[in-house]
């Protein structure tokens, strides 16, 4: 109960001054004290689970990359609630194909990195299908084309910023769009400090900066951005 194997993702849960951890090898969730932290309690188990959101009804989403599907849990529950896949593995707009990040916006859309269909797809609450709103035109490096994407986050402005982990970049997609814009990378891979290698996490602070965890580069990464 005092250890983690390969943590996938972790949020703050602000109700109860906790970290909410994704134990991937565990196949589990852990909610983690931020205060006298020496153990943690897990919340679901026998979960294969990568990323992890929650939305302002404090229900947890939970992706599981062997089911291809996102689930809805209300902690305590024994079983969650398909949000998004569910239907096998594939690429049609009811299916993901081993999904990795998640993210929730203030109208309880979820997006999900659909990592092996190299797209970001967005469910609406109670949809049964998806949309594409990043990539979703095979894998590539064109404008139009993303490669295995990580971390998503979406902001108040609608606009979507992805980890672009196997082209080196993040990138940054207005709904709608064809094409997205490199903000960060895409300068090929290195460890140059215009560069990046399998950036695999981002998040923003409260100013509007960047963060990326470049995972190769066994660093993170400040960027301010327009």
């Amino acid at each position: 109960m005092n250890q983690l194997d390969r943590p996938g993702d972790l949020m703050i849960e602000k109700e109860t001054n906790s970290l909410i951890i994704s134990d991937l090898e565990n196949r589990r969730v852990m909610r983690w004290p931020l205060r006298n932290n020496s153990t943690g309690e897990i919340i679901l188990k026998d979960i294969d689970c990568d990323g992890i959101t929650m939305d302002k009804s404090g229900f947890l989403y939970v992706s599981d990359p062997k089911k291809h599907e996102v689930r809805r849990w209300k902690i305590g529950d024994k079983s969650g609630t398909v949000v998004a896949g569910g239907n096998g593995q594939g690429n049609d707009l009811n299916q993901l194909n081993y999904p990795t990040c998640v993210f929730i916006d203030d109208n309880d859309s979820l997006y999900v990195s659909d990592c092996l269909n190299n797209r970001v797809v967005k469910w609406v609450k109670d949809a049964k299908e998806g949309i594409v709103v990043a990539g979703g035109n095979d894998q590539g490096y064109s404008l139009s084309q993303l490669h295995c994407p990580q971390g998503v986050i979406v902001d108040q402005l609608g606009q979507i910023y992805v980890a672009d982990w196997g082209n080196h970049r993040v990138m940054r997609w207005c709904e709608g769009a064809k094409e997205g814009t490199v903000i960060v990378g895409g300068n090929e891979q290195g460890e140059q400090p215009n560069q990046l290698n399998c950036p695999i996490g981002i998040s923003f602070d409260v100013q509007g900066n960047l963060y990326v965890a470049d995972f190769e580069n066994n660093r993170i990464q400040k960027f301010e951005i327009d």
